[in-house]
């Protein structure tokens, strides 16, 4: 992941612990109110803990095996790699711009793709000029890189 991917994770992190804490309070203070059978605060503050736990799991483990990878450090900046910034035109002469990053950093909607999809598998060691093609669910898809870029 990149070290912006990294810092957002952290971030993430941290705010479910804090919400962890506030939620612990507030099932704390349900259990005291009595009968927990019949107390919403309690199951819905238990199930909420329950969420907020696997979550604080999950981001625990991504976070202690991730290999963080800064694309500015990028020596060979003709060709796509991790990092990248890639411009392209596909079959309908449209242009598109992606970055690939790590899958925990993927979002469509800013144009950053995760580095295990089709798209930025094809995309992987070609130069600017070179055409590939892309596997989709619609079937192979050609697009001819127009220009990649690193962050620095």
């Amino acid at each position: 992941m990149t070290p912006a991917g990294e810092t957002a994770l952290r971030a993430e992190y941290e705010a479910c612990k804090a919400e962890r804490h506030r939620v612990v309070e507030i099932v704390s203070w349900a259990a005291g109110n009595g009968d927990r059978s019949e107390n919403a605060d309690y199951k819905e503050g238990k199930r909420r803990l329950r969420e907020i736990d696997r979550r604080l799991r999950y981001l625990g483990h991504r976070l202690q095996s991730a290999e963080i990878v800064d694309p500015a450090a990028q020596k060979q900046r003709d060709r796509v790699f991790f990092g990248a910034t890639v411009t392209y035109l596909n079959e309908r002469d449209e242009e598109g711009r992606v970055t690939i990053v790590g899958e925990d950093e993927a979002n469509m909607a800013a144009g950053k793709i995760s580095i295990a999809s089709p798209m930025a598998l094809a995309l992987l060691s070609a130069r600017v000029g070179d055409e590939v093609t892309v596997r989709t669910p619609a079937g192979p898809s050609s697009v001819e890189i127009t220009a990649i870029a690193y962050p620095g």
